[in-house]
């Protein structure tokens, strides 16, 4: 390929490892965290990870404040709730435990407790003026690689449109990348994931943004996710595949920073607004339609097939039947009458722009509709 220019500067600590949670007090203490707020979901402080997180913490001497109440696919309603708790604590260390929505969350509170105004204000990149605090990501699923960016992705509560809000401030610290953490994860939740981290590979390896740089983590990210995803399927407590996919995740996180995502994205989001489809199984149902659609290009068939000796698209579809993942939009409810608005939505998402293949809101009909 091409080597196009870059400029990458590292802003996370990555540290990878069975049980390394526990080094989260020491961590924490290292930068100079005293008030510590954990953000977190109810699925994540049920199963006990919230309580060790906080037993770390406090055994260095740090005040501890758990927000617990984070919901998928968070909005600005759900920003709000955390910053209130965040300033009534008067935090001044913020730590993300759980999967992409409360990594966004904290990442959302961060912006406003530091920054003020409303979130609709951050919507795009370097929008922050002031100084944000330091953030601890912990990632308890395989998916996102949101501890390696510096966007937070929330929803308004009323347009329902997602928004993208960047700033290199608001870049983890540090990540903390613990595959034990991962086992406990319901298995809908794993192949969802799963999948977003296996698109994300993909996507990233392709963009019109792609460089030297991204598509280092790309075609690692992939290698892990593709070689992690089924023994996982197979044994949910595989603990080196469990590495595997957290790993390429963040790798593919890593990728996104620097290379943005395509038409796969653009088509889920829609998706997931429309008929509350998940935003991993929305990703994987239409991935295999937008390879199909983008390696009329030569040079991306050629970087597909350097990735998968073989077609991939049949690869994804083959992948989702593995998971018992759908194939078809239609077992949501979608019909031909729905694709003409889902086209127009996707054509307006932030990540078609990013594609390899330029789209027109025509090529969106007709994505649907294959998936259909």
């Amino acid at each position: 390929m091409s080597l196009p220019p870059f400029d990458h500067q590292p802003r996370t600590r990555l540290i990878y490892g069975n049980g390394t949670l526990s080094r989260l007090g020491e961590l924490a203490a290292d930068i100079g965290g005293k008030r510590a707020l954990i953000v977190s979901d109810p699925g994540i402080v049920k199963a006990g990870y919230v309580d060790k997180a906080k037993a770390a913490l406090e055994a260095v001497g740090l005040a501890v404040q758990v927000y617990g109440e984070v919901r998928e696919n968070p909005s600005t309603e759900d920003v709000d709730r955390c910053v209130k708790v965040a300033a009534d604590f008067q935090t001044d260390l913020i730590i993300g435990l759980g999967g992409g929505s409360s990594m966004d969350t904290a990442k959302g509170c961060n912006f406003i407790l530091t920054n003020g105004g409303r979130m609709q204000d951050y919507w795009g990149t370097g929008k922050a003026m002031k100084p944000m605090l330091p953030l601890i990501a912990i990632p308890t699923t395989a998916g996102t690689g949101s501890e390696c960016q510096s966007y937070a992705l929330i929803s308004d509560a009323e347009t329902h449109v997602k928004m993208a809000c960047g700033d290199t401030k608001a870049a983890a610290k540090i990540a903390i990348l613990d595959p034990e953490l991962t086992v406990s994860q319901p298995h809908r939740v794993t192949v969802c994931t799963g999948m977003d981290a296996l698109s994300h590979a993909l996507e990233t390896a392709v963009t019109n943004k792609r460089n030297a740089y991204s598509t280092v983590f790309s075609r690692e990210g992939f290698r892990l996710c593709h070689a992690g995803f089924s023994r996982v399927l197979r044994d949910s407590k595989d603990i080196e595949a469990r590495g595997q996919m957290l790993l390429g995740a963040a790798y593919s996180g890593i990728a996104i920073e620097n290379s943005m995502l395509g038409g796969a994205h653009s088509c889920a989001n829609p998706l997931t607004a429309k008929f509350h489809v998940v935003h991993g199984e929305a990703v994987g149902v239409m991935l295999p339609h937008i390879i199909r659609f983008n390696r009329a290009l030569p040079e991306i068939a050629a970087i597909y097939e350097s990735y998968f000796d073989g077609d991939l698209a049949d690869r994804v579809s083959e992948l989702l039947w593995e998971a018992q993942m759908p194939r078809q939009i239609s077992h949501y409810g979608v019909t031909e009458a729905d694709l003409p608005a889902l086209a127009e939505m996707a054509a307006k998402q932030w990540t078609a722009q990013f594609n390899p293949r330029a789209l027109t809101v025509e090529d969106f009909v007709a994505l649907y509709r294959a998936a259909l």
